[in-house]
């Protein structure tokens, strides 16, 4: 089916949002930083370094399933499905959702991925009061946030997550979106890989590992955040640590923002292709 000229203008979108993605070229610092990183964490036995993204694959896959079968998530996906019927009444079934126009399915995710952007925000503020329980969750509050969105964006475009292929996608487009901008054109390029094969299948047939050496970045960012939220705690201004809740709500802003971009961007060129069996 061609596109419509609304969806052309999409395409183009994407296409040059991808452009700018891929044309991305790191500074010396960035390099240097990464390169310290890596020299770093091999330093450790690579039993020790393998057992460590295994416990974080193994606690992603576990947090998944747990959010993608909680009541929580069934309430919001029956949401999105309302909000279907107020522009086709015919929606029964999540890929039904497919039938909807782009600029309805964009009005939709959209009000998904604000929502999100806010939690997160919150969950920032809170985690930079300083407080040892707050801070303490702060990681695994920001996973199931991030990794909720995902779910109901791809939700939202018609891609029910309950399959082993679709759960396995929407993890690595969670863990492409964390990546920092010079290595996430390589996460993407992957995404594109995989999308331009045969997608059609219930189980997943590609790598199933989701994290590796180029995701340490990330941890290591949520940590240092803590730490500078810890030193800042007792920086009172009225009896409020407002410059720790400013740095925590910004941080975990802009981590879900950048994850709900690009996993927007994924699912609407991933809904395009579907249309006109687009070729890579």
């Amino acid at each position: 089916m061609p596109l419509t000229d609304r969806e052309r203008v999409v395409l183009d979108e994407i296409q040059n949002w991808e452009s700018k993605l891929v044309s991305y070229e790191p500074n010396d610092f960035q390099l240097t930083y990464e390169k310290y990183l890596e020299r770093s964490f091999s330093l450790l036995p690579e039993k020790v370094q393998s057992q460590f993204f295994s416990i974080i694959d193994t606690w992603l896959f576990h947090l998944h399933g747990i959010i993608q079968g909680s009541q929580l998530q069934m309430d919001a996906k029956e949401r999105i499905k309302q909000s279907g019927r107020i522009f086709h009444k015919e929606i029964h079934e999540i890929e039904d959702m497919r039938s909807l126009t782009i600029d309805q399915l964009q009005y939709i995710a959209e009000q998904q991925i604000a929502r999100h952007r806010i939690y997160s925000f919150a969950q920032g503020g809170l985690a930079g009061t300083g407080g040892t329980l707050l801070l303490g969750t702060d990681i695994p509050a920001m996973a199931v946030i991030n990794l909720r969105a995902v779910q109901l964006i791809a939700m939202t475009y018609g891609y029910e997550i309950n399959t082993p292929y679709e759960m396995m996608t929407s993890l690595k487009v969670f863990h492409t979106g964390t990546l920092p901008p010079r290595m996430k054109k390589d996460g993407w390029s992957l995404l594109m890989e995989e999308l331009a094969g045969d997608n059609s299948h219930y189980f997943y047939k590609g790598k199933e590992e989701v994290t590796d050496i180029s995701w340490i970045e990330q941890p290591v960012k949520q940590l240092l955040k803590a730490m500078v939220i810890a030193l800042f705690r007792k920086k009172m201004i009225q009896g409020i640590p407002l410059v720790g809740m400013a740095i925590g709500a910004g941080a975990n802003y802009q981590l879900t923002r950048k994850v709900t971009d690009l996993a927007h961007k994924y699912y609407q060129y991933r809904y395009l292709k579907a249309k006109e069996e687009l070729e890579l």
